[in-house]
């Protein structure tokens, strides 16, 4: 005769749990929003290696700790000390390349001036309709923007200078969440799991698809970003341009964009030698360009991150871009990620639909109010 006070006074606090349950894990989440990278990256390299850490502990006897410090001591030096290296000779260019361009060295408007003078009249005539035909107004505005950009990069740097405590603790913070979630990672994704009201068919396939695509897109792309970059480099050295580290990493970076990525940086240069006479070099990097460096885009990240991901292309292409679009450098790796859980979920949908169309049609078409009208189980007929 009291079941229905104690059924109310159950609804209710799960009602109140779930409440708290939400707001705790929120407001978890906001005290690790100013150390967002630090995590994201840890967690990304935890996952990155732990074929290594898995592969060490049967040769180490199960000594857990001893194998996750070795492979901490691989991710230093094979990731972390050339990283280092390179971005302390990339801000050395850098300073040199920004000097050149303040004492007039290095004027990209005079660069602009020549190759305008080159161009064939309907061309000319072209830009005079857009309005970029008057040189020293389009001078003005070019000197302004790298003028903007010279400050940017500036105040970049000097915060970071500022910030230097603020970059190492979050360092530290990477390598710290890096070095647990490699040797206790297996059971906190366990626990994770167990949490998750889902299915285990539908919760394992989901986790394995996250690590799969992690894995996929961290190695595809930055190995497709070296190695356009490195071959960029390797070609304006060869073809004398100066600060050719420089751009071999705005070349790196530029190649975490699809399709179009270092041809922003060699196609310029390759334009402004052909119309300035420096034909040969112009012809030669515009072929190497398209055909070796454009090859290892068009060959490579499909491969490496195509396959695994078993995402189509276009797909990789706009989830990086609106990824990074939002998240920023991170998110060449979020974007990719969401668009593969994306799918994977409509998948499953689909599959479950496919099997139990009564209860999937229950669950989505179900309204309290059409449960007030149905007649009681009691009156239903059997």
């Amino acid at each position: 005769m009291n079941l229905p006070r104690p059924l109310k006074s159950s609804r209710f606090e799960s009602r109140v749990f779930l409440l708290l349950l939400v707001a705790v894990t929120l407001a978890f989440g906001w005290i690790l929003v100013p150390f967002f990278g630090a995590v994201f990256w840890g967690v990304v390299m935890a996952i990155l290696f732990s074929p290594l850490y898995r592969k060490l502990v049967p040769r180490l006897k199960g000594r857990r700790t001893l194998a996750a410090l070795l492979t901490m001591a691989v991710i230093l030096v094979i990731v972390i000390l050339p990283l280092g290296l390179i971005t302390g000779a990339l801000v050395r260019e850098g300073a040199a390349v920004y000097e050149r361009i303040q004492s007039g060295e290095l004027n990209f408007a005079n660069y602009f001036a020549q190759v305008y003078a080159v161009l064939p009249h309907w061309l000319t005539s072209l830009l005079d309709r857009a309005g970029l035909g008057n040189l020293a107004e389009l001078q003005e505005k070019l000197t302004s923007s790298l003028r903007q950009i010279s400050q940017f990069v500036a105040t970049q740097a000097l915060a970071i200078g500022q910030n230097t405590l603020d970059v190492v603790i979050s360092f530290f913070i990477m390598l710290y969440l890096m070095f647990f979630l490699l040797r206790d990672g297996v059971g906190l994704s366990r626990r994770i799991r167990d949490a998750v009201p889902l299915n285990d068919a539908h919760k394992r396939e989901l986790s394995a698809k996250f690590a799969t695509v992690v894995r996929a897109t961290v190695k595809g792309n930055v190995l497709v970003a070296v190695a356009q970059g490195a071959l960029g480099g390797i070609a304006f050295a060869f073809l004398g341009i100066h600060a050719a580290l420089l751009w071999a990493v705005l070349m790196a970076f530029l190649s975490l964009l699809p399709a179009v990525g270092a041809g922003l940086i060699w196609a310029p240069v390759a334009i402004y030698f052909l119309v300035t006479g420096a034909v040969w070099k112009g012809v030669v990097l515009i072929g190497y360009g398209v055909l070796v460096i454009g090859l290892v885009d068009n060959v490579l990240r499909p491969v490496l991150v195509g396959k695994d991901t078993k995402m189509p292309d276009y797909v990789v292409l706009i989830s990086t871009l609106g990824g990074m679009a939002i998240f920023g450098l991170n998110g060449f790796v979020i974007g990719p990620v969401i668009a593969a859980m994306f799918m994977a979920v409509w998948d499953l949908f689909v599959v479950e639909r496919a099997e139990f169309p009564e209860q999937i049609e229950h669950i989505v078409v179900s309204h309290p109010a059409e449960r007030r009208d149905s007649p009681p189980p009691h009156d239903r007929p059997e």
